[in-house]
């Protein structure tokens, strides 16, 4: 088993009032739960999360942790949106999927990957659906240790 540590960078994001949607926010689902969330009018919205790589019974390579999602061969990390209100609590809206398997062999060897993205759609609202290349660009991860677990 090896340690994999994923940074998520969402660039353009669509502000805290789109849509019918007021106080928006984005974050990644940690199990079930909205986890690290930043307002929609951020600048940008910075997400660290980590997985552990395994080898699967068929010979490749599978994923575990708490942000891992889906079934082997197709698992994915979610980022969700939702509104906020000062003092209530998170709805979510709609949800994107940044897969496993759009990671570059080279970065997963190295156990370090960033995902950049632009986070509104073409009608200005938060982006949502499967995510992949070319809209997804995998790079090199940091070399600064993640403090997400």
């Amino acid at each position: 088993m090896a340690r994999l540590t994923l940074r998520i960078t969402g660039r353009d994001l669509p502000g805290r009032d789109c849509g019918d949607y007021s106080d928006v926010h984005v974050g990644t689902q940690r199990g079930r739960e909205p986890d690290q969330l930043v307002p929609a009018d951020a600048e940008e919205a910075v997400f660290d999360v980590t997985a552990e790589t395994v080898e699967a019974p068929d010979g490749t390579t599978d994923f575990r942790g708490p942000y891992v999602q889906g079934r082997r061969g197709a698992r994915f990390i979610y980022l969700t949106w939702g509104e906020l209100p000062p003092g209530g609590t998170f709805t979510m809206f709609r949800r994107a999927k940044l897969f496993f398997a759009d990671i570059p062999e080279e970065l997963l060897a190295a156990g370090s990957a960033e995902a950049v993205l632009g986070l509104t759609d073409g009608c200005g609202l938060p982006l949502c659906a499967a995510l992949r290349p070319p809209r997804v660009v995998w790079r090199p991860g940091a070399d600064e240790s993640l403090e997400r677990t």
